[in-house]
């Protein structure tokens, strides 16, 4: 850590915290459209602030907006990232003007081959791998430092599986700020070196996910001036993932797929896309007709899938043990939440082995020349099994969100692919291997 970071975090200690995620001193912000946050439970509403949890009843804060007039040709002239959502988005007017990332605008592959093989009448692949650091991430993490931003944070900081620690160091370094990451020390190599590279503060701890996530929130309430961007800033940097549901209804032609599918790890991303088909939908940017969503995780981390199997409304914590480590949060926040989308759209939630998580990712690989980290084998592992047995329908129009890059995750292939053959340099030997 370097000697400025240091200095910073002597000078920012409190024991004075005044609320439970130690908010920065009170200023007037600036955030569009954003006007309050509200209880998720009773609808009780706070000033925006940097804060996460209701005083009313403890539960998770929601943004709650006063959206003024928003049309189509406004979105189609706006830029080629998610700021051409910016009026649905709790961030400044001005929001291009500050160095970042510019994530989103990332492509719908029509997958007809894929379709093909799985018997499925429309299937479209939403390819998220092609944001600044090959995920999704990089959309909840712009829409973070933004609010960070406007609240006078002077740090952009996180817990991550590996995805946000790549999104939170990026966007700190474009940006010019310091970042502080905390990891699990089991994380994939790959993705420790592709957070490391951005030369922020880099800690490995010594646990789970859920043991680094805990610290993250002790730690969030003694710095000030840290934005945690999925703890103190979590309200607004979960509104990021709207920004895959617009997509994936503008991409559409100004409508909504039928059925989509999406991977759990904390379950925000699932509820934020239901959520961004909703406010479409209300605002007459498209049609608002029926869709279901569908939930993916791994079996060795599948507390909302068996909460789901079972019948309950409480999520059980577990303890994960998955090649799927982006998705390995034991105890998901947004877990309850994540159940109450899936059945009141109709939907269900899968889980599949690792062995399936392998073979997802190599059938999407063959067929549409998309490579999946190993969250996406999830996805598409589990949109078969879903398919199989008889829950997802073949004949209605199907959207699979891949949000992670194979790159990121390679060793979960290693030993599964490779080259057919070894051969002399000589014509006779090459065609002689593919023959064989």
């Amino acid at each position: 850590m370097g000697k400025d970071l240091a200095d910073t975090m002597t000078a920012t200690t409190s024991n004075d915290v005044g609320s439970v995620t130690g908010s920065s001193p009170a200023k007037s912000v600036n955030l569009g459209p954003a006007a309050a946050l509200a209880s998720k439970e009773s609808g009780a509403e706070i000033p925006l602030a940097p804060e996460f949890v209701s005083p009313d009843d403890f539960s998770p804060l929601e943004v709650v907006y006063d959206f003024g007039a928003v049309r189509r040709e406004d979105i189609e002239a706006g830029p080629r990232s998610i700021w051409r959502y910016k009026k649905l988005l709790p961030v400044p007017p001005n929001i291009e003007e500050h160095p970042n990332t510019e994530p989103g605008c990332t492509r719908l592959i029509q997958a007809d081959r894929l379709a093909a093989e799985l018997g499925m009448r429309k299937l479209w692949i939403k390819d998220d791998t092609g944001n600044p650091t090959h995920s999704f991430k990089d959309r909840v993490v712009a829409v973070a430092l933004a609010a960070a931003r406007e609240f006078g944070f002077r740090v952009l900081a996180c817990p991550s599986t590996g995805n946000l620690a790549n999104a939170t160091a990026a966007a700190a370094a474009r940006a010019g700020w310091q970042s502080v990451v905390l990891i699990p020390s089991s994380l994939e190599r790959a993705k420790v070196l592709t957070t490391a590279v951005y030369d922020g503060a880099l800690i490995a701890i010594d646990g789970n996910y859920d043991d680094v996530n805990r610290l993250a929130t002790e730690l969030a309430a003694e710095h000030e001036d840290w934005a945690f961007v999925n703890v103190n800033v979590r309200p607004y940097y979960s509104e990021g993932s709207k920004t895959l549901g617009f997509e994936v209804a503008e991409q559409l032609g100004w409508r909504l797929p039928e059925q989509i599918v999406v991977p759990i790890a904390s379950g925000s991303q699932l509820t934020k896309v239901d959520k961004g088909f909703q406010e479409f939908g209300k605002l007459g940017l498209v049609e608002p007709t029926p869709y279901k969503v569908f939930g993916a995780q791994a079996t060795g981390c599948s507390p909302v899938s068996a909460a789901f199997r079972a019948g309950q409304d409480v999520v059980q914590p577990v303890k994960p043990d998955t090649i799927a480590r982006s998705l390995a949060i034991g105890a998901p926040a947004d877990g309850p939440y994540v159940l109450d989308t899936v059945r009141r759209t109709g939907g269900a939630i899968e889980d599949v082995t690792d062995e399936e998580v392998v073979a997802g990712i190599r059938l999407l690989a063959r067929t549409e020349g998309v490579f999946a980290e190993t969250a996406g084998g999830v996805t598409m592992a589990c949109a078969k099994k879903l398919l199989e047995t008889g829950k997802l329908n073949p004949d209605e129009e199907t959207v699979l969100l891949i949000t992670g890059d194979g790159l990121k995750t390679l060793d979960a292939v290693s030993e599964h692919v490779g080259p057919r053959a070894t051969v002399p340099p000589s014509a006779d030997a090459v065609q002689q291997a593919l023959e064989d």
